[in-house]
C-alpha cells in the first residue's frame, strides 16, 4: 500500500505541524483585537472626532471656562437646560 511512497516524512510533518500551531495563533490573535478594539470606551464619535462633552471637559480643565459656565453648558448638552441664578 505504500504506492506514493513513505508518506509525507519528517519535513512534512513539521510543515504540517508549524503551520497548523501558526494558524490558530493568528485566528485567536484576531479574536482578542476584535474584542479589545470593541471593550475599549468611546471617546469618540463615529468620524473621529471629540464628543462635545469632552471638548467642554477639555476648556474646563485648561481654565478657559469657570465652573458655573462648564456646569451650565454640560447641562444644555444633557438636555437639562437650568438658567444660572441672578
Amino acid at each position: 500500500m505504500s504506492w506514493y511512497g513513505d508518506g509525507m516524512g519528517t519535513w512534512g510533518a513539521m510543515v504540517t505541524a508549524v503551520s497548523t500551531v501558526l494558524f490558530w495563533v493568528l485566528i485567536i490573535a484576531g479574536i482578542v483585537l476584535l474584542v479589545r478594539a470593541q471593550a475599549r470606551p468611546d471617546r469618540t464619535t463615529p468620524g473621529g472626532r471629540p464628543t462635545p462633552e469632552r471638548l467642554l471637559a477639555g476648556r474646563f480643565a485648561r481654565g478657559e471656562i469657570d465652573e458655573d459656565e462648564y456646569r451650565q453648558r454640560l447641562d444644555v448638552l444633557r438636555g437639562q437646560h437650568r438658567p444660572l441664578p441672578r
